[in-house]
């Protein structure tokens, strides 16, 4: 699995029956520089399950009774999200932090203004049939001898995979130093956790989120606000390099499923 392009801009996605899909790329467990966050938009829909949102709200309020739990329990893991972690905590940045501060702060603000803005969780739950049939497959590849092997060799293909991720991280003014180096990190996480991903599991996760994000923005256009002529903006923030692949799928999505706001 190679590294795709590292984009700092949102891509825009244009739904054929009005509205329009805002992907913003973020680094997780790092706060975005405030220039970078998106201003404009009536809805938020988080890649996340219901349950994991309810998990987002309950780790911020540990780490507001135990400041950086969640950091120390993560750093003594040995997972790659520890790896994440450490490699962060080498850069001058706002971070890292878990929760994820930009999840956590989208959530929040969409809570708190407007009265209550709409929020989707676009992950299904468990109790979808065809999602646990999904989440049992991937399960299956994780435990696949093949795979067991592979994590034998991960320190160095952390180490290969950021050196590679150097030259996909675009340019912007935007972005530090330390920021492009953190992007590189992120990659090697991201390349990390999708590793016993197939190449058909990742598209049927891919589809069947943009069908789901589709709905969501389908819910927030009849939801009775006030729009122009262009409709309402959903926001979804996404993992830098998950975005090229995702904004792929969301252009050859045909298929709208009905979703409801969580709130």
């Amino acid at each position: 699995m190679g590294v795709p392009e590292l984009r700092w801009e949102s891509s825009v996605f244009h739904d054929p029956n009005g509205g329009s899909v805002l992907l913003w790329p973020y680094l997780p467990c790092v706060r975005m520089p405030v220039k970078m966050r998106p201003r404009v938009w009536d809805g938020l829909a988080l890649l996340s399950s219901a349950d994991e949102l309810v998990s987002l709200k309950e780790e911020e309020e540990q780490d507001k009774s135990s400041p950086g739990i969640h950091m120390e329990s993560a750093l003594a893991s040995g997972t790659t999200l520890g790896m994440l972690v450490r490699d962060l905590s080498e850069l001058d940045l706002e971070g890292p932090s878990i929760p994820d501060p930009e999840r956590i702060r989208l959530l929040r603000h969409a809570e708190n203004s407007r009265g209550g803005m709409p929020i989707y969780a676009i992950e299904p739950g468990i109790d979808d049939p065809e999602w646990a049939d999904w989440q049992s497959r991937w399960a299956d590849e994780q435990v696949r001898f093949r795979n067991l092997l592979a994590t034998l060799g991960r320190s160095r293909r952390w180490s290969r995979v950021r050196k590679e991720a150097i030259a996909k991280v675009s340019h912007s003014k935007l972005a530090s130093p330390d920021l492009g180096a953190a992007s590189t990190v992120c990659a090697a996480w991201w390349t990390e956790e999708s590793m016993c991903l197939t190449t058909e599991l990742i598209v049927e996760r891919d589809s069947r989120f943009s069908s789901r994000i589709r709905g969501a923005l389908s819910n927030l256009r009849d939801s009775g606000g006030d729009w122009d002529e262009g409709g309402p903006t959903l926001l979804v923030p996404v993992q830098q390099a998950l975005v090229p692949s995702l904004e792929n799928s969301l252009i050859a999505c045909e298929s709208v499923e009905t979703l409801e706001m969580e709130r």
